[in-house]
């Protein structure tokens, strides 16, 4: 499918920095199948707009500001409010840990920043066709295949160790992508605080480093399989 067949979409935007979502608005704004319904900074001002606004696709950001929900709950919220609505996430956080964990929270699409228009565009003509694109098409930083899909969260079975809530919610915010500085700005902690959470926890896992981390997510999943 090439993005001039897009068919005609409505489309609300969030993202937290206002450059980002003017850019968004008036690229994404200037296809002629693209309605633009909503431009949100916070996800309850999206959420507000959604019930005044339907849109056929959401097009959000995955770490948003540091008071503001993160990116996992947020897709979850969306899908059970919003069941038709499409959830496409487009992230500077592209890597295969953060996918994962969006597509498995529900998202129908996933897309890096640094990626250009035809990315986002086909993202978004994607997700309205319900395609799981070919494994070549990773590289764009959409989906993941049907089987990651359905894949058991690594953070479910992270969570049945001996880790403390607020161990668990530093590792998640961690394969989101997020630096100790980002958490503790998150959370309103001290970064030392996050670093000594995050040692905790890692010592309870066994591993040592964020490399692990990740290698540790993956081999959860073959456990469950």
């Amino acid at each position: 499918m090439t993005t001039e067949l897009l068919p005609a979409v409505t489309l609300a935007i969030l993202d937290d920095h206002s450059v980002v979502r003017s850019g968004l608005v008036l690229q994404l704004g200037s296809h002629p199948s693209i309605e633009i319904v909503g431009s949100h900074a916070t996800s309850q001002s999206l959420l507000v707009g959604l019930r005044q606004h339907p849109a056929d696709v959401v097009l959000t950001d995955f770490a948003l500001g540091p008071h503001d929900v993160d990116g996992l709950n947020l897709i979850r919220i969306l899908r059970a409010r919003h069941p038709r609505c499409k959830v496409v996430v487009l992230t500077a956080h592209s890597n295969s840990a953060t996918r994962s964990l969006a597509m498995q929270a529900g998202a129908h699409g996933f897309v890096g920043k640094q990626q250009g228009l035809d990315e986002i565009l086909l993202a978004i003509a994607l997700a309205i066709e319900n395609v799981v694109p070919d494994p070549s098409f990773r590289c764009l930083g959409e989906l993941e295949s049907e089987r990651a899909l359905s894949a058991p969260p690594c953070l479910d079975l992270i969570s049945h160790s001996a880790l403390t809530a607020r161990e668990f919610e530093v590792l998640r915010c961690c394969l989101e992508g997020l630096t100790n500085a980002d958490i503790a700005s998150k959370f309103s902690r001290q970064p030392s605080t996050v670093s000594t959470q995050k040692r905790s926890a890692y010592k309870k896992l066994g591993i040592r480093n964020d490399n692990e981390l990740f290698k540790l997510r993956h081999l959860l999943h073959r456990s469950e399989q």
